[in-house]
């Protein structure tokens, strides 16, 4: 196998104003039993911390590498792999040179959103195995480079979902699915987690220990700020994808799980908006995603439903305090799934649901990565990374919609939206909340409401727009490019 050095990374981008890695065999030996697993952690501001824990605690599994462009993290993450390993990991702020080390042998990827991707195939074009937290990708054009990557380089790649090495999710999904409690009619998702004001912060220079440049990567140049980095990238268009594919990609994978063959929709519509405790400024403050939201998808007569609704765990300005929800549900022509228990039509007391035989592998989703490191036996990943493209691009064509929408009355919002007794429900709830956290009567203000886009699941583009499909991708900032082909 050969292997990429600096001078490669060098004159292919000369050559193509992109760095890839070209290896001329992606085999790797297989891994005896008890041989060590060498893993770069890249990205250990937040989750990476629970990646690092993860890893070094395993029996032949050694965190050799910290990958971040912010060298201020390492002293205190390389502590925590000797305390947790017992070994010294290399520091790098550059993915590169960890993927030049021939001795490495995965990536665990905690990036930022808009980084997923790009490591995911340079790390499979290297000969590395990944794990690559939820979403797998910025885009849905990404998501597809990184399973045709793992495809051509057999590749193992994880995705972050961790609910898929849950038993409960399994039999829950399960159930839903069996037909035993009527036909599933609509699978929905909550992710209702406190998302109030990051205020406003003025663009300055970036710290000295930081390399920004770097942490950019394939977005564009724009000034660094702090409610960029390191946790409110998430509500930014070009670094995150909001709370519908932040914490909702969790329980938009449990969601499509449900719906027996579900890959992506037959079309979408989303409406809601960004609305937080800045009432001096008009309700606005420097964030760009929804952090109010409804989604609607169909497939076939299965409709997913979706619901964000930021405005949580704390009393607003408007007096009123509503709790977090982080859930699914599962609603059937006999009754509604909820919390592991069945409630039949009209009635408030729940049944144990059946049990339903699941085959599940063992471990967590990290060492059911690792066993399948070892095994090479791709169809034993919980979450195999075409799993993970599907469930992060829905979340990604939710966004397309509101960010194609137009200002709308919230009357007209409801009106656009599917009618459907649920759907309205949901947006029933979001202006409760808006009006009980914010003290704001929702009539007097304004919306976004999103069109209704058809899309086709098998090409992976919309039916009849070439706007929303010009958000399928993005432009990328060279050399830092996803390749159309890996």
């Amino acid at each position: 196998m050969t292997r990429p050095n600096r001078r490669t990374f060098l004159k292919t981008a000369a050559a193509g104003g992109a760095l890839t890695f070209v290896i001329s065999d992606s085999r790797r030996r297989v891994l005896g039993a008890n041989e060590t697993i060498r893993v770069g952690v890249a990205g250990i501001n937040g989750r990476g911390s629970a990646h690092i824990d993860a890893f070094a605690a395993m029996p032949d599994v050694q965190v050799s590498y910290l990958i971040d462009p912010d060298s201020r993290l390492f002293a205190k993450r390389s502590e925590q792999v000797e305390k947790r390993g017992g070994n010294t990991p290399k520091c790098v702020q550059d993915i590169r040179r960890a993927l030049e080390d021939k001795d490495l042998d995965a990536v665990s990827i905690a990036t930022c959103n808009h980084w997923h991707s790009l490591i995911t195939i340079w790390a499979c074009q290297a000969g590395k195995d990944v794990y690559v937290e939820k979403p797998c990708s910025h885009n849905v054009f990404e998501g597809r480079k990184c399973v045709e990557a793992a495809r051509k380089y057999g590749r193992i790649v994880q995705h972050g979902t961790q609910s898929r090495s849950s038993e409960g999710w399994a039999k829950q999904v399960a159930a839903a699915a069996s037909g035993k409690y009527g036909k599933l009619l609509i699978s929905k998702g909550y992710a209702s987690k406190p998302r109030w004001t990051i205020g406003f912060k003025p663009d300055t220079d970036p710290p000295p220990e930081l390399d920004y440049n770097l942490w950019l990567g394939p977005a564009p140049e724009m000034p660094f700020n702090g409610n960029l980095v390191h946790y409110n990238w998430h509500w930014f268009w070009e670094t995150g994808n909001g709370e519908i594919g932040n914490q909702g990609v969790h329980q938009m994978d449990i969601a499509r799980w449900a719906i027996p063959g579900a890959t992506l929709p037959d079309w979408v519509i989303s409406a809601g908006g960004r609305f937080v405790d800045e009432p001096n400024r008009g309700w606005k403050d420097q964030g760009q995603t929804p952090n109010m939201l409804v989604t609607v998808m169909g497939f076939g007569d299965v409709l997913l439903l979706f619901e964000v609704l930021g405005l949580v765990g704390k009393e607003g300005p408007g007096g009123k305090k509503f709790d977090p929800r982080v859930d699914n549900e599962f609603y059937l022509t006999e009754g509604v799934i909820r919390g592991g228990k069945f409630y039949p039509k009209g009635k408030d007391q729940g049944e144990d649901l059946d049990k339903f035989e699941v085959a599940m592998g063992p471990g967590d989703q990290f060492g059911n990565f690792i066993a399948c490191v070892r095994s090479r036996k791709v169809e034993e990943l919980h979450a195999d990374i075409e799993v993970g493209h599907y469930s992060a691009a829905l979340c990604h064509l939710g966004n397309i919609s509101y960010r194609l929408g137009q200002e709308a009355a919230f009357a007209d919002a409801a009106k656009a939206l599917p009618d459907n007794e649920t759907v309205a429900a949901s947006w029933q709830a979001l202006e409760e909340h808006l009006a009980g956290a914010l003290g704001v009567n929702p009539a007097e203000m304004k919306c976004i409401v999103g069109p209704k886009l058809a899309f086709d699941p098998a090409r992976e583009r919309f039916a009849d727009s070439a706007a929303a499909d010009r958000l399928l991708t993005r432009d990328y900032r060279a050399p830092f490019v996803v390749p159309a082909t890996v």
